[in-house]
């Protein structure tokens, strides 16, 4: 019995929803598969693979390369265009594995069979390992979607996903912006490359690019693009000069951290966006208790070489640190970066700020991320609102005590008046006052905009306002595309809601809310299929999470897949014997469901755990007609206190 241990590229390519069609169509199940062979074997030949074996309705093909691989993916997913009933997924992962007779084995085996169920629908999916052997070809166009756990394997893999279509196109981003003059003395911070060996070193090297931005963006005779956070735009293939047109800002800066313990490389470039030239570039070599030194350096080396003009106290408000112990600002940035991410990575950010605040009880912007990271768990889920709701209140005024010049504790404090205490005046107040703290502070443009503005009040065009500012002043930020999306889907607005969701998720495939009002934004246009398979995207990325859950059960109902509903309600109601499950979505399943009574009980349990997302629900189309036609239901609502201007219709 012959063995070889070699270095390959392994394929997995398998067809979307065969199971399914199996179960109600064989025939044509059969025929599908039989054109996946015909369409499959001739150009994994033509690029030089091997097929291994099928299984089922999958193939597993090894190659000697990784271009080739990736070559034959991009190959067969062309073909499979002009075959709508033939959709595939592709994972495609190098490393040593051993060949035996007629089969292969190994832990790279299982990295591609892996990447590959996590494909979406038509993608492919490709790990580090290969992408560094196809980075500089030009035929492939790849972006990076992040560091993904797989099942049965020890360390997350870094994941990349290559564009089929083999050519550079602007991303949906881009298209939200409009060509202008850029101002003399304006700058992009970009997010800094990470050169550690650590993939978990991402938050530092983000956090710094964020707080240099910060610092910067208190300068009235400079004009900075906004915090550009999302780790996903590293991977990007984005000609700097295109980004500086398209931000409407003459320079870029770049960098990268390497940390390693206590000692950090830091290298900084401000770049000439109109011909790539160099203006200014320096190195750091410093033990991890100079960061703060360090980005004082970097930021004061830009407005010299910009010739920015420092007003009053714009001296002191550039290198004025929001703590001096290093520790407690490393947890601050772990915590900045998991609670962005949002999901279930919004309670690893929560105990981060306990941590940075233990060490720093004096650390003003981490009582901040604190409250915050409250806010976002009772809005996610995570535990009831009543719960959370002394803590959030306690939190904000300490960190409005100890520094009452910072922006984002307002914005905290408001959306905590707008979706926990329901204290409309005070939410506005608080928002104005962070607005005057920080004119383009993105956040509280897009949650003053989406939650106050549409939420509440329905003013949809004052809230739509806010949104593009809030793009405009963070054009690379996926949660700021989110919050906007979630806007015009409440204003129905479907298409346009879908398209800016998209822009999101080309920032970061992460971005849970992205995905989710795509999704909504698929069912409401009547797009059931891609409704579905959003949302099944989702649910495999976060952990099958109970908003997500929800959305599929209001789906399959309006299609009239009662037991599929059935069963992922079920689903629900036994987790919520375990675990804290939100009254709100609950209540919109049931009523799907056609189960009016315990909609109802659902609802007032909402109310009483002052689940934040009952707040939406005065202008949210996702409520059906049974529920909202139901007197009990307006009742509850008015008595919320929301103010009482029209009603949103209802997705049918």
């Amino acid at each position: 019995m012959s063995k070889s241990r070699q270095l390959a590229a392994i394929m997995f390519t398998d067809i979307v929803g065969y199971t399914a069609l199996m179960g109600n169509d064989e025939q044509k199940a059969f025929k599908i598969l039989d054109r996946n062979r015909k369409l499959q074997q001739p150009l994994i030949q033509k690029h030089g693979g091997r097929l291994i074996k099928e299984l089922g309705d999958g193939v597993l093909v090894s190659f000697s390369n990784a271009a080739d691989a990736v070559l034959s993916a991009i190959a067969i997913q062309q073909a499979c265009a002009e075959f709508p009933e033939l959709k595939l997924r592709i994972g495609i992962h190098l490393g040593d594995v051993i060949f035996e007779e007629n089969d292969v084995f190994g832990d790279s085996v299982n990295i591609a069979s892996r990447l590959q169920t996590l494909a979406p629908e038509g993608g492919i999916l490709i790990s580090e390992q290969v992408y560094k052997n196809v980075a500089n070809n030009k035929e492939v166009v790849t972006r990076l979607v992040g560091d993904e756990v797989l099942k049965n394997v020890k360390e997350r893999v870094r994941v990349y996903e290559v564009n089929p279509n083999s050519r550079q196109e602007d991303p949906k981003w881009l298209m939200h912006r409009t060509k202008k003059v850029a101002p003399p003395k304006s700058i992009a911070v970009l997010p800094f490359v990470n050169m550690s060996n650590d993939p978990e070193q991402d938050y530092f090297s983000d956090g710094i690019a964020e707080e240099i931005t910060n610092s910067l963006a208190h300068l009235k005779d400079l004009q900075v693009a906004g915090r550009t956070s999302s780790s996903q735009y590293k991977g990007a293939k984005v000609d700097l000069r295109e980004v500086g047109e398209r931000l409407g800002v003459t320079t870029v800066l770049e960098g990268s951290v390497r940390k390693q313990g206590n000692r950090l490389r830091i290298t900084a470039q401000l770049i000439n966006a109109a011909d790539g030239f160099h203006l200014w570039s320096d190195k750091y070599d410093r033990n991890m208790d100079d960061i703060f030194a360090i980005q004082d350096e970097i930021a004061l080396a830009i407005t010299a070489q910009l010739k920015v003009t420092l007003f009053e106290n714009d001296l002191e408000l550039v290198t004025k640190s929001p703590t001096l112990n290093a520790e407690a600002y490393e947890l601050y940035l772990k915590g900045m970066f998991h609670i962005n991410r949002r999901g279930s990575s919004i309670l690893i950010g929560l105990e981060y700020f306990k941590q940075a605040i233990a060490i720093d009880p004096e650390y003003s912007l981490a009582y901040t991320g604190y409250a915050d990271a409250l806010v976002l768990g009772a809005f996610y889920g995570f535990f009831p609102g009543t719960e959370v709701m002394q803590k959030v209140k306690q939190a904000t005024n300490t960190a409005i005590r100890l520094d009452d010049s910072r922006c984002e504790s307002y914005c905290t404090l408001a959306s905590y008046y707008v979706v926990l205490e329901w204290n409309w005046a005070e939410a506005e107040i608080n928002f104005v006052k962070s607005i005057e703290r920080n004119p383009r502070f993105a956040q509280t443009r897009a949650l003053y905009g989406m939650s106050y503005l549409a939420f509440l009040r329905g003013r949809f065009q004052q809230a739509e306002k806010q949104g593009r500012l809030a793009v405009k002043l963070a054009p690379l930020s996926a949660i700021v595309y989110a919050d906007l999306s979630w806007t015009l889907y409440i204003e129905q607005k479907f298409e346009e809601a879908l398209t800016v969701a998209q822009a999101g998720i080309e920032l970061d495939n992460n971005s849970f809310l992205s995905h989710r009002i795509a999704g909504l934004a698929y069912w409401a246009l009547k797009r059931h299929e891609e409704a579905i398979n959003a949302f099944n995207y989702l649910i495999k990325i976060s952990n099958r999470h109970q908003h997500v859950v929800s959305c599929l059960i209001w789906v399959h109902c309006s299609i009239g897949n009662k037991e599929e509903a059935e069963a992922l309600m079920h689903e629900l109601e036994t987790k919520a014997k375990t675990e804290y499950i939100a009254g709100t979505h609950l209540s919109l399943s049931a009523a799907w469901l056609g189960d009016l009574e315990k909609a109802l009980l659902f609802l007032e349990k909402a109310y009483q755990d002052h689940d934040p997302i009952i707040v939406i629900l005065k202008k949210d189309p996702t409520v059906p007609a049974l529920l909202r036609n139901d007197a009990r239901f307006r009742s509850l609502i008015d008595s919320i206190g929301i103010p009482p201007e029209k009603m949103s219709n209802t997705l049918t």
